[in-house]
């Protein structure tokens, strides 16, 4: 029962949200009134029903109003009706085709831009309706008429207006866990409207409605005109309501309570199709999920479909009943709720956002085309910019020139050159990359670094062609590749120039570049261990010294570490990789089980306390870390008594240092824990090693001092994350991304 009376009160408080915005979303539309009642109508019943997302409410969208407003204009309101139905029926074959996921694929800067574009629309044509005139046939003719509207307002209708606009943001304001929130601001701000003009009896234009909302209805017409713009708006409605409801899907999920399952975007898609076949039969709008629904009806607490439903049967109910208080409704009222909802649409903060992935000038170009050409151009617009950007991305390239301390062997030769090409490398790059290679003298040496994500024919043709013409002039160039070797594949293939082949890459390295081995490779005879290792070595010759020998010339002298780093010999944790460090940053201490021998222990080993007093004392470093990581075998050792590794006596002796551990785990509560034994146990090593390193008097001193600060990690296998631990808590949680105060290994 309580989930029906959450569901009761939630479809309550979706249909005060909207009753108020269907019919200012019709009038802005330029279609009768009723149609946004009859869409409320057919978007709550159909597409609740039939849906994919429980908590998802549809209906009449502002995101609609231009493309609706352009049909209008364009072919009537009887043929818009069909074309409404026409898209919904494409909409039903998108879904069945299961290609709901590919609408996302619209980047986020053109859909923001779109609604932006679309807020201001609706705001420069509204601002009219609230001043007590009328919009004109375009943004930009509203835009040229707005000095003088302002100029010349008619009063009663702009003072309605006004109270409208300042009961919605005074109301946005009240304390959200107040009980007057419970009630969505358009309906007392509408109500209050409605009640002064109705009690001064101020002479203003009203919502007219029919006798009846249905009476006289009659079939959709097909609209007149050419056979490509009539299939151009069905699709264009189709896909703009179907790229609206399924972003709306997503930004539900995302405040979805847990334990609730995801929406299902094909089912979802076909449910709007249905919608919009029924609504545009009856007469209605189009239909689309509606972002301000589905957000107050979750925050209502609504739980099942029966919410969505109800609000379709509430607006239903009150088109029925209610017809002679819905027209005493003025419609400055309404068009003061479109505006604020227009300005609510072109959200300053999403530019901050797209700033920092530099896909601003994508919204700003879809806002302009939408507001100047329409909705179908200005997305046109948006898209086509961020072809542009994605392909300004695909052809970056850089090159760096820098020159080397020549070689024992190079003899009188000049100076030795380090010329690194980094990005895409395709004929678009070439003049670049030849200009700085053709600087180099005749003779010199070049170590050429090809850092590339691709390399196109005339790339390779252009490298592979400067460099014999160097080799034939006595130079010597050295070619590595970071990534995929592209010139080595096709230098390999063309049979022109006799090379050696190189070497097949081993399957487990390069660590970036794991690939499936081929037939061939699956075939050949098994390699020794120490042969593969010495691939390992003659690899990172050819492709990796070059790169580390600046920063390992650096430390040849002398090493500066920045951490101690003490974790399980465990061949699964490469400390190097989960702290994306590099050389020269830790200082690491592997053993079995990541222990600490205790200061003055009764199994005496000195080796952990020679690393901490050499890392502390001559390296000065201020932070010592003590990672774990889960189904670590000493720990499972520990849990089976020593049994398995009893035989082995040097072994055997190392885990007593982990008796501390065992007994802590052991007294410790499992009922506030939610892991299984062995991980619980991994945890529990942690803090415990880290409580070893304190039994230290001279290094305990240091940390309570703040000369040195302690760190606990632990590395979860299964999910290659790591987790760190609030040593006050005594609980560990994952490492979060930029926050400030966190404390991160590097």
């Amino acid at each position: 029962m309580s989930i029906l009376r959450r569901d009761l009160l939630a479809s309550f408080v979706v249909f005060l949200v909207a009753v108020p915005l269907s019919l200012g979303i019709a009038v802005a539309s330029g279609a009768p009134v009723a149609a946004g009642l009859i869409a409320a109508v057919a978007g709550g019943v159909v597409a609740g029903l039939l849906g994919g997302s429980a908590r998802q409410v549809s209906g009449p969208a502002a995101g609609l109003t231009v493309l609706v407003a352009e049909l209008v204009q364009t072919y009537g309101w009887r043929a818009t009706c069909t074309i409404t139905m026409l898209g919904g029926l494409v909409q039903l074959l998108l879904g069945a085709g299961r290609v709901a996921r590919a609408a996302l694929a619209v980047s986020p800067a053109v859909v923001h831009g779109m609604l932006a574009g679309v807020g201001v629309v609706i705001v420069l044509g509204q601002v009219h309706v609230l001043l007590g005139g009328s919009p004109q046939q375009s943004a930009v003719a509203n835009l040229r008429e707005l000095p003088g509207q302002l100029m010349h307002p008619d009063a009663a209708p702009a003072l309605l207006g006004g109270l409208t606009v300042l009961v919605l943001l005074g109301w946005s304001r009240l304390p959200r866990e107040g009980r007057l929130r419970l009630v969505p601001g358009p309906l007392p701000a509408v109500a209050l409207a409605t009640a002064a003009a109705w009690g001064f009896g101020l002479p203003v234009p009203h919502v007219d409605l029919p006798d009846a909302p249905l009476d006289g209805w009659a079939a959709p017409v097909l609209p007149a005109g050419s056979p490509f713009g009539i299939a151009g708006a069905v699709v264009s409605l189709a896909l703009v309501a179907a790229v609206a409801s399924l972003l709306c899907s997503v930004a539900v999920d995302r405040i979805r309570p847990a334990g609730t399952p995801p929406a299902d975007l094909d089912r979802e898609l076909r449910a709007q199709g249905a919608a919009n076949a029924v609504s545009g039969l009856l007469g209605g709008l189009p239909v689309a999920s509606v972002i301000v629904r589905s957000t107050a009806n979750v925050d209502a607490g609504g739980r099942t479909r029966l919410s969505p439903v109800l609000h379709g049967a509430w607006v239903l109910v009150l088109a029925l009943a209610c017809a002679p208080l819905i027209e005493r409704v003025p419609l400055s009222a309404l068009a003061a709720l479109l505006v604020v909802l227009g300005l609510r649409l072109t959200d300053p903060a999403r530019v901050r956002d797209l700033r920092h992935h530099r896909e601003a000038p994508a919204y700003f170009g879809t806002v302009a085309g939408v507001v100047l050409l329409g909705l179908g151009e200005g997305v046109l617009v948006g898209v086509a910019i961020m072809a542009v950007l994605a392909l300004r991305r695909l052809t970056r390239l850089s090159v760096r020139t820098e020159r080397l301390a020549p070689l024992p062997d190079d003899g009188p030769a000049p100076p030795r050159r380090h010329v690194v090409v980094e990005g895409t490398f395709t004929f678009l790059g070439v003049p670049r990359v030849t200009r700085a290679l053709q600087e180099i003298p005749a003779g010199c040496g070049v170590d050429l670094d090809l850092n590339v994500d691709f390399m196109d024919h005339a790339a390779f043709d252009a490298i592979h062609q400067w460099r014999l013409a160097h080799e034939r002039q006595g130079g010597r160039v050295d070619i590595d590749e970071v990534h995929e070797a592209w010139y080595e594949r096709a230098v390999t293939g063309d049979m022109t120039q006799p090379r050696k082949a190189a070497p097949p890459s081993r399957w487990w390295a390069p660590w970036a570049n794991r690939r499936r081995r081929s037939e061939a490779e699956l075939d050949a005879p098994e390699t020794s261990p120490a042969a593969v290792l010495l691939d390992g070595v003659r690899e990172y010759h050819g492709s990796t010294a070059n790169l580390v020998r600046p920063i390992m010339a650096e430390l040849a002298m002398k090493q500066k570490p920045q951490h101690l780093f003490i974790t399980c010999v465990d061949s699964r944790v490469v400390p190097n990789i989960i702290t994306a460090s590099g050389p020269g940053d830790l200082f690491i201490n592997r053993n079995v089980g990541a222990f600490v021998p205790r200061h003055e222990s009764r199994t005496p080993d000195d080796s952990v306390a020679a690393t901490v007093e050499y890392a502390t004392n001559v390296l000065d470093i201020k932070t010592i870390t003590i990672c774990g990581h889960t189904n670590c075998g000493a720990m499972a050792a520990l849990l089976a008594g020593g049994t398995e590794v009893e035989h082995l006596t040097g072994l055997s002796r190392w885990l007593r240092h982990g008796n501390h551990s065992l007994a802590r785990f052991l007294a410790t509560d499992p009922d506030g824990w939610d892991e299984p034994p062995l991980t619980r146990l991994c945890k529990i090593n942690v803090m415990q090693q880290l409580d070893n390193l304190l039994t230290y008097p001279w290094l305990r001193e240091r940390v309570e001092s703040g000369e040195i600060e302690l760190v606990g990690l632990l590395l979860d296998l299964s999910t290659a994350t790591v987790e760190i631990l609030d040593r006050a808590a005594g609980t560990f949680a994952r490492v979060p991304d930029e926050v400030p105060g966190t404390h991160t290994v590097t």
